[in-house]
């Protein structure tokens, strides 16, 4: 059964830093392209960061130069470093991995960030 689970959330002041976890079983995340996504209240879900397989990322410009996406293949488990917040990155933020067959979620982990 594979289950991602993510961590790390929490309420901290604007310019703060948070570190986000997402660990998985069931699937061995070093093979998957896995990303982190985000969905405010009344607004859709967005991709935030995603970390290749062949070792590549990606940002959403949002975020560029203030997350970093990484992945510690002996723990399987894949981290969002979170720096300089604002209130506008409060959100719940979600890790997924895709594979040839389906999409996995976690549950989600709030993130609140005071002005």
């Amino acid at each position: 059964q594979v289950q991602l689970v993510e961590s790390g959330g929490g309420l901290v002041q604007a310019g703060g830093s948070l570190r986000l976890s997402c660990a998985a079983s069931g699937i061995v995340f070093s093979i998957l392209d896995v990303g982190w996504y985000r969905q405010a209240p009344g607004k859709e879900r967005e991709l935030v960061a995603v970390g290749r397989s062949g070792g590549g990322t990606n940002y959403a410009d949002s975020v560029k130069g203030r997350f970093a996406i990484s992945r510690d293949s002996a723990k399987n488990t894949v981290y969002l470093q979170m720096n300089t917040l604002s209130p506008e990155d409060t959100a719940v933020y979600y890790c997924q991995a895709k594979t040839a067959w389906r999409d996995y979620w976690g549950q989600g982990t709030q993130v609140t960030v005071s002005s």
